[in-house]
């Protein structure tokens, strides 16, 4: 059958790409097709970090890099022992893409250019024969016993095995659906928080290195840098607490209250050090006398809250003010009144429902011979290359699982 093809690949992206790279490598003999709705491939991999692409993090323990994954942490824990960020390093290296390791643990390629990374699948999809068919979106699929029937807006396909690798995608989703799968309803993850409030209002653009913010009315609490943006908060403390409370942020439509340590200290021993600088700092002014190592500006505000003046010395201030200023620090209370896209990097937790899923192949327990990679399924990371190994773990072993039937 002119149609027939051995395995094919709906999802021209990351994971599409490195499944179908591993598999043709592996099998020279079978024919090997990517399904691409789009133009032309690897967007997402082209638009990832800022357009150097931050194809991994440097965390080389499975039981460490599970945490990083909201949805996904049980599950991809033998994964991660299969093959791994060093792995992922040596697949690169072995093609001539060298890695580098940035200060917070992110891995970008040594050009700084995501161009590298899709110059390498294209070239090796290419050296091993693999078909790439552009503008083919699916329509629909029918799992037959012995194999597939893909109708796609250019025509019918027929393979005897296919892998799904279309991330984030409704309407695979839907078809997935149909066929029998559980589709965990999506919800968005990876977001900053939209706060309006004055003592942030004119601050953008400041960081505050190490705050911990707690959601009022759950357990979810994060620690890290905090960045005050044009219509609220960013920067790892917030965007990891957006993915681990995806599901529970959509619930609450967006709305709910934090509260902030600016500097990780409790409120009674932040009060008896601020009560010192009453005498040691007597005469100095308390908006310009900036205390543990915070950001001038944002040191200005909190004071203001807290009811202090511009003019105030320390030795003017009451009790009162005092105990404010500590709350400030310690206990400073936001409203969050919605969300708003990190960067190009649109993430979405929810997808195929990780139970019927055998992570020692990545195949389907409700299908046979259909296989996933990627984002389709219900597994999302925080910030940092950890989407992308989830990708390029699950593709690897499903390369592996089909090598082997």
């Amino acid at each position: 059958m002119a149609n027939y093809k051995d395995i094919i690949i709906i999802g021209g992206g990351a994971a599409g790409f490195f499944a179908a790279i591993n598999i043709a490598k592996e099998n020279p003999e079978r024919s090997v097709t990517i399904l691409e709705r789009g133009k032309e491939g690897l967007q997402k991999v082209k638009i990832s970090g800022g357009g150097r692409c931050n194809v991994t993090h440097a965390e080389f323990m499975p039981s460490e890099l599970v945490l990083n994954y909201p949805r996904g942490e049980k599950e991809l824990l033998g994964p991660f022992h299969s093959f791994m960020t060093g792995d992922t390093i040596a697949w690169f290296e072995e093609r001539g893409v060298d890695l580098k390791i940035e200060e917070d643990g992110r891995m970008f390629p040594v050009s700084n250019s995501s161009q590298t990374i899709i110059d390498c699948f294209i070239s090796e999809a290419k050296m091993y024969n693999v078909e790439v068919l552009y503008n083919h979106s699916v329509k629909t699929l029918d799992a037959r016993a012995t194999d597939f029937i893909v109708q796609t807006s250019q025509g019918e396909l027929t393979c005897n095995k296919l892998v799904i690798a279309t991330g984030s995608n409704p309407k695979i989703w839907k078809i997935l659906n149909d066929l029998g799968h559980t589709i965990v309803p999506p919800v968005p993850s990876l977001f900053t928080f939209d706060i309006k409030d004055k003592r942030i209002k004119d601050i953008p653009g400041v960081v505050a290195k190490n705050v911990e913010v707690k959601v009022l009315g759950t357990d979810l609490v994060s620690e890290g840098p905090l960045l005050i943006t044009h219509v609220g908060m960013s920067a790892p403390a917030i965007l990891k607490l957006s993915a681990f409370g995806a599901v529970e942020f959509a619930d609450l439509n967006y709305n709910f209250k934090i509260e902030i340590n600016f500097i990780k200290q409790d409120t009674e021993s932040c009060l008896n050090h601020i009560k010192a600088l009453k005498y040691t700092l007597a005469k100095k002014s308390v908006i310009k006398s900036a205390q543990f190592d915070l950001p001038k500006r944002l040191w200005k505000q909190l004071v203001l809250a807290a009811g202090i003046s511009n003019s105030e010395r320390w030795a003017d201030i009451n009790k009162q003010q005092l105990e404010g200023l500590a709350d400030q620090l310690t206990k400073a209370v936001f409203n969050v009144t919605g969300k708003s896209t990190f960067k190009e990097e649109f993430v979405t937790a929810g997808g195929v429902d990780l139970k019927e899923v055998n992570f020692k192949t990545f195949e389907s327990k409700r299908i046979p011979n259909l296989y996933f990679a990627g984002e389709v399924i219900n597994v999302d990371a925080v910030t940092g290359g950890f989407n992308f190994q989830n990708a390029w773990t699950g593709a690897y072993i499903v390369s592996q699982s089909i090598t082997k039937t």
